[in-house]
Order: C-alpha cells, then sequence, then structure tokens
C-alpha cells in the first residue's frame, strides 16, 4: 500500500522519522503547517498519517468514530492491532494512549477502497487552513493568533451506506460547515459527502479544536497566509 512508505515497523512497533512525517504532510496532505517541519522545535506527526496507517493495518467498517488523544513524535513508538474490536485504543510502549476508535457495521480490507478513501479524506483534511478555516473564522469574526497558531486536530467520524465499493471521493458539505465560538476557544465542526460514481454513499464529519482566538483582523490574516503560501512555494522551488 502507497502508506507504507510513511512509517517504519520492526518487532509490531510503528515509528515515524521526521523526513517521513513531513514527506507525508507536504506530498500527500499539501499541508504546510509548520508543525509538521523537519527542524521544527514542537514537532508532531500529522494526525492524518496516524488515521491513514491505523486504516491501512485494521481495515475498514462502515462506521468509523476517531478521537485523537495525543500528539505522536519522532521517538514515540506506537502498539497498532492487525484487528479491531468495538473499541481500539493506539498507545505507546509507556501506555500512554494516542489514538482511539469504535467501529460498527460490515469490514473490508480491500486495498483498492481503502487507499481511495485515504488519498479522497486527506486531501480534504489537508486543505482546512487556510480555505474551510479562514471562512469560518471570517464569518464568526474570530482569528487565530497569527504569531502562535493553534489549531489541533480532535476528531472525526465516518459512516459508509456500504463497504461493497472501489472507489470514493468527498465532497465539502458547506451548509453544515460550522464554528462554535466560546471565549478564545472553538470547534470547527466540518461536514463532508463520501461518493462513489457520483452517488453519495456515506457522510463524516471532522472536528478541530482552535484555540487563542481574537477578534478578526483581515490584514493579519491576510499576513498568515501570505507566510503559508510562501513556504509552500519554497518547497517545491526545492524539488
Amino acid at each position: 500500500m502507497f502508506i507504507d512508505k510513511y512509517y517504519n515497523e520492526e518487532n509490531q512497533k510503528v515509528t515515524f522519522s521526521r523526513q517521513q512525517a513531513s514527506d507525508f504532510a507536504k506530498q500527500i496532505a499539501d499541508d504546510f503547517n509548520p508543525i509538521h517541519n523537519v527542524d521544527a522545535k514542537r514537532f508532531c506527526v500529522p494526525g492524518d498519517l496516524l488515521f491513514a496507517v491505523a486504516l491501512s493495518k485494521t481495515g475498514l467498517c462502515q462506521k468509523m468514530t476517531f478521537n485523537f488523544s495525543g500528539m505522536v513524535t519522532d521517538t514515540v513508538s506506537l502498539n497498532i492491532p492487525e484487528k479491531v474490536g468495538l473499541e481500539t485504543r493506539i498507545v505507546g510502549d509507556n501506555d500512554k494512549e494516542y489514538l482511539n476508535f469504535n467501529v460498527s457495521g460490515d469490514h473490508t480490507r480491500c486495498e483498492t477502497l481503502i487507499e481511495s478513501l485515504i488519498h479522497s479524506y486527506v486531501e480534504f483534511s489537508g486543505h482546512t487552513f487556510p480555505h474551510i478555516l479562514g471562512d469560518l473564522m471570517e464569518k464568526n469574526n474570530v482569528m487565530i493568533n497569527p504569531a502562535r497558531p493553534m489549531i489541533m486536530y480532535e476528531s472525526m467520524e465516518i459512516a459508509l451506506d456500504t463497504v461493497d465499493l472501489t472507489d470514493v471521493s468527498l465532497e465539502l458539505n458547506k451548509e453544515e460547515t460550522v464554528l462554535k465560538v466560546d471565549g478564545k476557544r472553538g470547534q470547527a465542526k466540518l461536514k463532508f459527502d463520501l461518493l462513489s460514481n457520483g452517488e453519495v454513499v456515506g457522510h463524516g464529519v471532522k472536528f478541530m479544536v482552535l484555540s487563542g482566538l481574537r477578534e478578526y483582523c483581515k490584514e493579519q490574516m491576510e499576513g498568515l497566509n501570505t507566510r503559508f503560501y510562501a513556504m509552500k512555494d519554497e518547497y517545491y522551488a526545492k524539488k
């Protein structure tokens, strides 16, 4: 599976190098969050990479809910089970939990379908900022701290009508995508539809937490976006 080159496995332990995590973020998710840079002081493996590896190893169920409970770094060694029960925990060697998920319904290990779902979801998820969240913040007259932007992946859910599929694509449901603000903290609910051959075959939602919110300032947000795209341009210029 294409995801195999973005992690290492030895003695049933999964680890991620900084380079692997950074390559996945930029090359697969188109995600240029500085926290995923190889030289980042507060380096973190993308949550989407953890989701992708978990899905590739355990298979896909009709209904799955993933809760992210810890930040994985390049020093963390994970135990990822090959089979899942109704509730599954992914923990490190220190027994610290980094991800848990609940599943139900039919199960499949079809690599074609799983790879299709991973690609579609990760591409969508990687474009959360500045595209989707930027619009939500402006509508709610709030913004993250441009000097120290804090956006955390909280959880995600998918629900398929059937797993008897070969490919799926993803489309944002703008009407049900919202940002709830509570003081300096906000929760973004990003709703999406899953499609196959042009027909809706399921739904999903991604939840993110935004911290350090303040009054919206167009100039500061434009500056943050400019820095974001500059990092992206610099990366591709070196390729």
